[in-house]
């Protein structure tokens, strides 16, 4: 990307699609959003806002927008894939043909992979068939209803290659996105797919009516554990506590606009995984898959993760969040 930036295409116009657009756009990059819908498309070139995933925020001029993706792709510098972890690969597939050679891939998904278990970079390499270095991904606390309102916020921008890293940082530097970047991949991801199924149980613990201490604790052993599974994955524990690792956390425990923190709450209210889905517009909370495969991936390297264990039973094996509470506290005490 030279020093006008290039092109960027952006694959997917949900909320932190459209909001990451928008902030590349403002940065002044030349940014193309595809979107499934020609609607959606029509929306954004029309009257510059996307009604269904962020009302009432007006989007650059600047930006434009197509629901053909040979279009959106076609002599791009950088492609930024934002679809949800678990339909990543699916896509991917599908776009794969149409990828320009040298393009640097970014990954906006945070999760692990239910039947493989692969971090979001190793599924986009594989698919795409590209080398790791030329893949990168966006980390952080990055509520995008905030980053569209112009909120201050920071974020890290992950790549093995450090040269692709900080032209990605300057193609999405703004006023109010201040991008780091890091060279961490595992701990990177491994950080953004944990912190939803800590979320999750922040917001079981909210929804039981627990307080302030009860999410302290939680969101305190939460880092603990996803850095244990970090560091065994060949992850740097210093990433843990940095912008990805404890600023995502305590933004997606903690705020409302949290997906996987009011799908929690949900559920710690009494109501079934299905009547969560439901009230969220049937979208599923990243961490309620992504539970499954971290509580797996963790088996098989050795790691204990209690919180995450509890969260996949709750969602999965029907154990209701009160005696989930329970189990969490009743644990053999230990040094910290």
């Amino acid at each position: 990307m030279s020093e006008s930036h290039g092109k960027i295409a952006v694959l997917g116009s949900g909320s932190w699609g459209t909001t990451f657009a928008k902030v590349l756009a403002d940065a002044g990059s030349e940014v193309v959003l595809w979107a499934r819908r020609a609607e959606v498309a029509d929306a954004v070139n029309d009257r510059h806002c996307n009604p269904d995933y962020l009302p009432g925020i007006d989007l650059p001029e600047t930006l434009r927008a197509t629901s053909d993706a040979v279009e959106a792709v076609h002599d791009a510098d950088a492609v930024v894939l934002a679809v949800p972890s678990q339909t990543l690969r699916e896509n991917l597939a599908g776009w794969q043909p149409l990828l320009p050679p040298d393009a640097t891939l970014v990954s906006l998904a945070k999760g692990v992979e239910l039947s493989t278990l692969k971090r979001m970079s190793e599924v986009v390499s594989e698919v795409a068939d590209v080398p790791m270095s030329q893949v990168a991904v966006v980390s952080g606390p990055n509520l995008a209803r905030e980053i569209a309102e112009g909120q201050p916020t920071a974020t890290v921008v992950a790549c093995t290659d450090h040269d692709r890293a900080v032209a990605l940082q300057q193609a999405s530097s703004t006023g109010y996105f201040r991008p780091y970047t890091n060279t961490d991949m595992i701990g990177i991801e491994v950080a953004g797919a944990c912190k939803n199924v800590m979320a999750l149980a922040s917001g079981m613990a909210s929804g039981l009516g627990y307080g302030d201490n009860t999410m302290s604790t939680l969101i305190t052993r939460g880092i603990a554990e996803t850095t244990r599974l970090g560091v065994a994955l060949g992850a740097e524990a210093m990433t843990f506590a940095g912008l990805a690792g404890l600023g995502d956390l305590v933004a997606t425990c903690t705020s409302p606009l949290s997906r996987n923190r009011s799908f929690g709450e949900r559920l710690g209210l009494g109501e079934s995984l299905a009547e969560a889905q439901a009230a969220t517009h049937g979208q599923v909370a990243e961490g309620v898959k992504s539970c499954s495969s971290i509580r797996e991936l963790a088996a098989r390297t050795g790691v204990e993760m209690p919180i995450t264990e509890v969260v996949h039973r709750v969602c999965h094996d029907g154990l209701a969040p009160e005696p989930a509470a329970a189990m969490l506290l009743g644990r053999d005490p230990k040094p910290e």
